[in-house]
């Protein structure tokens, strides 16, 4: 089994890279049946979901608009359950559809601070689109629209994932080996 260490940590192979883009693709063809016609703009979650927005939107068949928004709430492997407002919106949401991407959706308590943050900027609709979600971590009532992949709770880098800043140009998705 292929292993990497980042840091102090061992890694093994969870996810391999071609299960990712099956997930991607699925995704992808859901959101352009359901929103070809609303002009909605994306909104990426920095910094992990940089590589899945920019696979995403190479799949999305009309035209978009994204943007960026970065929050942090991970140190080390931990979440630490506080969200940093980083970087704001510059984009008019009001009355538009805005898709979110994030990586991934554990306890959920980043995406519910997300929400409430943009509800401010009078969207039509918030939907909500991860490409990893923990169901065994999810600790809120929120709705999510497209999951990826369901995967237990374990902590995982690659594809976006960080620990510690490191390990997101991994193409394949690597859980913390016991």
């Amino acid at each position: 089994m292929e292993t990497v260490k980042i840091l102090d940590k061992e890694f093994e192979i969870f996810i391999p890279e071609q299960k990712i883009y099956e997930a991607i693709d699925k995704l992808a063809e859901q959101i352009t049946n359901d929103y070809k016609d609303s002009d909605p703009i994306f909104l990426g979650i920095l910094n992990g979901s940089f590589l899945f927005a920019a696979e995403l939107l190479k799949r999305i068949k009309f035209p978009c608009t994204i943007s960026f928004l970065k929050l942090a709430s991970y140190q080390g492997t931990a979440s630490t359950g506080k969200v940093k407002r980083l970087i704001g919106i510059n984009e008019d949401l009001k009355d538009k559809t805005v898709i979110v991407l994030e990586d991934i959706i554990d306890t959920g308590i980043t995406m519910t601070q997300i929400k409430k943050q943009l509800v401010g900027y009078e969207p039509k609709k918030i939907v909500v689109t991860t490409l990893f979600f923990k169901p065994e971590a999810y600790q809120t009532n929120d709705h999510i629209d497209y999951i990826g992949v369901d995967i237990p709770n374990n902590f995982i880098v690659g594809f976006g994932l960080d620990y510690d800043g490191y390990g997101r140009n991994l193409t394949n998705v690597y859980k913390l080996k016991k």
